[in-house]
């Protein structure tokens, strides 16, 4: 039987020495797909299958194992990888590089991440290049600013005047097709960095509407290697070390999106559920109600429980086009465990997400 290649000794020695990650970290980026994160970097995977990048192959000698989320070519590798390994094999990444790659993909916020942004200082008015102050404002000066808490306080301000550069314009408009109404329920907001990265900050709200976490979504972003550019336009930011392409304030609390949106429900209402905040900006154009889960991987059993509760209360008829993927597929068995009369909903041919078909609809 093959072993899948994982040296928990020298990770916790390197995590120990570099302070970078807790081993649930590590375990969160190990459970991430394997099908799918090879995908992303451009790995052609077909019947759990692929010509394997590592050696001339023409037979497709590359093999992926669901259950075991392990790949292995029998051409020309003695062991299994896991998606970390697949990860430094491919884009020839040290360990910390390809858990950073996995993290900033998948949105999966690091300890690293979080005490950078609870121990850089403040920006003031007129940091950004845009003209306005910086909205990702990683201050911390004082110790309670380093508290585990998100200070809610810091950033509000950005959405009561949510203001879109022309990056953010040609994405949400030009691109995405959404409704400007949507944008203004949502309050997005853009701005630039010192750097001239254009930024598109995504507020979090509670049911209540406070303020609870922002997702800030690079607009330059673009996958490096062979994988595809996630819009055509977007170009690697310069330098040798680009910015993520997703990066939370401290303490951010990004689990459920568009949580408002069940305040106005009437009993037995239609509401969806997507995979992320672009197909629930794609649903709400369409006209339907819609909150978003940021991924399958991201499901929180607090969020299970929200979502049973209010189920419950409000008797929502729940519905969802799950993504043309396993772990689209896999979102929607976790989520009909818990909502037993959720609708599935098949996306045409050609279409991977609702946001694809909503686009495809609007030609």
């Amino acid at each position: 039987m093959a072993k899948v290649i994982t040296d928990w000794g020298w990770i916790r020695r390197k995590c120990k020495e570099t302070d970078f990650m807790q081993k649930y970290e590590i375990q969160k980026l190990r459970d991430l797909p394997i099908e799918k994160v090879a995908k992303e970097m451009g790995i052609k995977v077909e019947h759990h299958k692929a010509l394997c990048p590592f050696h001339d192959d023409h037979h497709a000698s590359l093999s992926f194992n669901k259950a075991k989320n392990s790949c292995r070519c029998y051409v020309c590798m003695g062991n299994s990888l896991g998606t970390i390994d697949l990860v430094m094999k491919y884009l020839g990444k040290d360990f910390l590089s390809a858990c950073r790659w996995l993290a900033e993909e998948h949105q999966v916020q690091l300890e690293e991440d979080r005490k950078r942004e609870a121990s850089s200082s403040s920006s003031s008015p007129g940091d950004s290049s845009s003209g306005g102050s910086s909205p990702e404002d990683n201050s911390g000066g004082s110790s309670s600013e380093k508290s585990s808490s998100f200070d809610a306080s810091r950033y509000v301000r950005f959405f009561e005047h949510p203001w879109l550069n022309l990056a953010a314009r040609r994405f949400l408009f030009e691109e995405r097709k959404i409704d400007w109404r949507v944008v203004n329920w949502c309050r997005l907001t853009s701005w630039t960095d010192r750097d001239g990265v254009n930024w598109l900050q995504i507020p979090y709200f509670s049911t209540e509407g406070k303020l609870i976490g922002i997702q800030n979504r690079n607009l330059d972003y673009r996958k490096g290697g062979t994988g595809n550019a996630e819009s055509s336009e977007n170009d690697i930011p310069a330098g040798s070390n680009p910015a993520p392409r997703f990066r939370f304030p401290y303490g951010a609390k990004c689990s459920i999106y568009n949580l408002p949106i069940v305040r106005g429900m009437a009993p037995g209402e239609k509401l969806f559920i997507t995979e992320g905040c672009s197909d629930c900006w794609a649903m709400l154009s369409a006209g339907h109600k819609a909150i978003a889960i940021p991924s399958a991987t991201l499901l929180k059993p607090e969020d299970k429980k929200w979502l049973a509760e209010i189920g419950s209360q409000l008797k929502i008829e729940w519905h969802m086009f799950p993504d043309k993927d396993a772990p689209g597929e896999s979102l929607f068995l976790q989520l009909k465990e818990i909502l037993p009369s959720l609708v599935h909903h098949q996306l045409p041919p050609g279409c991977k997400d609702f946001s694809e078909y909503y686009l495809k609809e609007k030609k």
